[in-house]
C-alpha cells in the first residue's frame, strides 16, 4: 500500500481544514493510501517531522498557510530524498499556492494531489536556512501582511501601496552593499525583496512579469532611501503601475546568488515568518529543488 504523511496546521485559516478534514481524507484513502495523520502545535513542529519521515513515505502532502508550506520544505531539504511534496492552501494568504495556481477549495486540491503531476520548482537558502517564495526587509514587510484581505482584494496595489508608504517615516534607512553576478550595488535603502512568487502578502504583480517558479533565478527588487516630494511621487506611481522604470529609486534584476552587507543587523521575513537579524545575509536559489504537485 502506498504511503502518505499528511502534515496539517488545525489553526490555519481560522480552522477552516476542520470543517474538511474528513472529505481529505476520504480522497486519500479511496486512492489508496495509508496515512499518517499529523496537526502541527507550535512553530517548528512541520519542519521536524518532515526532516524526521520523509523517507518512509510515497508522498508528503502538507495543508495550512504559506508559514506550513516554508516549514514542510525546510524539513524536506535537510535530507538527499527526494519525496513529491502535495500542498492543500488553507491560510489567508497563500501566495505560494496562487503561483502554482492551486484552488482555494480544499478538496479540489486534494484531488490534484492524487490526479496531477509533479512540477519541479526552486528553493532558496537564506545563510543556508530553506525559504520557498520570499526573503524580505524594510517598510513593506509587515504591510504585506497585516493589511486587511478584504480590503487588499477590494483596491489591489492601492491597499499595500496606501498602507506601505505610511511606514516609510518610521523606516529609517539601511546602508547597504548588495552583490550578484559580479555587480555591486550600494546605498541607502528602505526596502528589499528576494521573491519566486507571483504575489506577496496577497497582492498579486508586486513581484514583476513573467515570473518563472523553476529557472533558478530570483526577482529582486530594491527601494532607495526617498529624500524629496518628487522622489516620493515617482515611487508611488511606479509602483502603482507596475512600471519600475519610472522612478530612479527602484532596482530591479534577476540573480540566482546574491549577497547583502549592512552596517548594522536589519530583520528579514522569510515567506511571512521572521527570518531574525542579519548584517551579512547569502542568498542562493536551489534550481528545481523539489517536486510539487500540481494540476495536469
Amino acid at each position: 500500500m502506498k504511503k502518505m504523511l499528511f502534515i496539517y496546521n488545525p489553526k490555519a485559516g481560522r480552522g477552516r481544514i476542520r470543517e474538511e478534514l474528513a472529505d481529505i481524507l476520504d480522497i486519500f484513502a479511496s486512492a489508496g493510501y495509508e496515512i499518517t495523520i499529523y496537526p502541527t502545535r507550535k512553530n517548528g513542529d512541520a519542519e521536524k517531522v518532515a526532516a524526521e519521515r520523509e523517507s518512509d513515505f510515497n508522498i508528503v502532502v502538507c495543508s495550512g498557510g504559506d508559514g506550513t508550506l516554508d516549514e514542510t520544505v525546510r524539513g524536506m531539504m535537510k535530507n538527499e530524498y527526494r519525496t513529491p511534496l502535495g500542498y492543500i492552501p488553507a491560510g489567508s494568504t497563500n501566495d505560494f499556492g496562487g503561483s502554482l495556481a492551486l484552488p482555494k477549495d480544499m478538496l479540489k486540491s486534494a484531488d490534484i494531489i492524487i490526479h496531477g503531476k509533479n512540477k519541479a520548482v526552486d528553493v532558496g537558502l537564506f545563510n543556508n536556512e530553506a525559504f520557498v517564495y520570499v526573503a524580505a526587509f524594510g517598510a513593506f514587510t509587515e504591510v504585506s501582511y497585516s493589511t486587511d484581505q478584504d480590503m487588499k482584494n477590494a483596491i489591489g496595489h492601492s491597499a499595500y501601496l496606501l498602507e506601505g508608504m505610511k511606514s516609510f517615516t518610521k523606516i529609517k534607512p539601511c546602508h547597504m552593499i548588495i552583490e550578484h553576478d559580479g555587480e555591486t550595488i550600494e546605498g541607502n535603502f528602505i526596502y528589499g525583496m528576494v521573491t519566486n512568487s507571483n504575489s506577496v502578502g496577497g497582492i498579486k504583480g508586486i513581484t514583476g512579469e513573467n515570473v518563472n517558479l523553476a529557472d533558478g533565478l530570483f526577482e529582486v527588487n530594491l527601494i532607495k532611501e526617498i529624500t524629496t516630494v518628487i522622489e516620493f511621487q515617482k515611487l508611488f506611481n511606479a509602483l502603482a503601475s507596475g512600471n519600475y522604470g519610472l522612478s530612479e529609486n527602484i532596482v530591479s534584476f534577476t540573480s540566482g546568488h546574491i549577497n547583502f552587507t549592512s552596517e548594522k543587523k536589519v530583520a528579514w521575513t522569510l515567506d511571512g515568518e521572521n527570518g531574525g537579524k542579519h548584517d551579512k545575509v547569502e542568498i542562493l536559489n536551489v534550481k528545481q529543488a523539489i517536486d510539487i504537485r500540481v494540476a495536469k
